[in-house]
């Protein structure tokens, strides 16, 4: 008897009838960066297709989104005042803070997750407080963290995710949210966060580039594998709820290995850079646009449960 797998891809009826890995709406989490100012609706330079949103210009973007379907968004601040300890992060008034409040009004429906980190509020562009030496004091930095994360929950968010791979943040952040009341937030880490060159449109979007060294102190080096896997596990016992991979293209056997080794909701990060090179290539003609829907149908295939991508629009109108 001669096997024919042929006869499953027949037609495109079939073909969806056993299709094997599917990529829905509310799989995508679509990011927004919000900066101070007003009437400001501005083009990232590095992220064509992505915009800086001033506060007043939050509602248009916030309906266009509900519209196309999507359910989640993930928040990134552009602050006007930097300082070494990264004080306006935490601010009541902060960007993010003001952001929650707006999109929270226009579509209480939305899902609105925080990102928790200092980075873009440091003078220096690092992802916590620095000690005499110049490098990042874990603990410290913790605290500030806490400071973050709990003024996010009393603005409104409803999900935080710290990225700003400290140890034991989890455990602080969670915490410090049970002890004011906010027990039902769930904590997103970046649990798996490689010091990745494939993050050199976000620095820019967000002017947070380190103004002196680099982040392989705190973030992971890209040649590690199992180091992927303790953290996780770590974050995971500290009270983590969903976690974190970050990128996702090149990380693609980490995200295969958490989801073989790990029940958790993992949600892979689709990063700046693998947006901007797969952007270029489409826009010049080198591949067809259909390559987009195939590469994040490839993340959700590598064991994604969720995927925060710029592409996230952009597939919601072909959905």
């Amino acid at each position: 008897m001669v096997n024919r797998p042929r006869r499953l891809r027949r037609n495109a009826q079939i073909r969806d009838m056993v299709r094997e890995t599917r990529l829905c709406i509310t799989d995508l989490i679509c990011p927004i960066f919000v900066v101070e100012g007003s009437g400001i609706k501005s083009e990232i330079p590095s992220l064509k297709g992505i915009y800086h949103f001033s506060i007043d210009k939050l509602e248009e973007e916030v309906k266009e989104i509900i519209a196309l379907g999507l359910t989640s968004v993930i928040l990134f601040g552009v602050p006007n005042r930097k300082d070494d300890f990264g004080k306006e992060a935490s601010s009541k008034m902060g960007i993010i803070q003001k952001a929650i409040k707006e999109i929270k009004r226009v579509a209480p429906e939305l899902y609105v997750i925080t990102d928790v980190c200092l980075c873009q509020y440091t003078s220096h562009g690092h992802c916590g407080i620095l000690d005499n030496s110049g490098i990042v004091d874990n603990d410290k930095t913790l605290v500030s963290l806490g400071e973050v994360a709990l003024s996010h929950a009393i603005s409104g968010a409803d999900m935080v995710a710290p990225s700003d791979m400290m140890d034991g943040r989890v455990d602080y952040i969670r915490k410090v949210l049970d002890n004011n009341n906010f027990m039902d937030i769930p904590i997103m880490p970046y649990s798996a966060k490689y010091s990745s060159n494939y993050y050199g449109p976000f620095r820019e979007a967000v002017s947070s580039s380190p103004a002196f060294g680099d982040r392989k102190t705190y973030q992971m080096d890209s040649a590690n594998s199992d180091e992927a896997i303790r953290e996780i596990k770590l974050d995971i016992e500290e009270g983590a709820d969903l976690i974190i991979i970050k990128p996702a293209l090149s990380y693609l056997d980490i995200i295969q290995r958490a989801k073989d080794n790990f029940n958790i909701p993992i949600v892979a990060y689709n990063v700046s850079g693998e947006y901007a090179m797969l952007k270029m290539a489409v826009d010049n003609g080198v591949v067809s646009e259909q390559i987009i829907y195939e590469t994040i149908l490839s993340i959700k295939r590598a064991g994604a449960t969720m995927i925060i991508t710029y592409f996230a629009k952009y597939l919601a109108t072909k959905m």
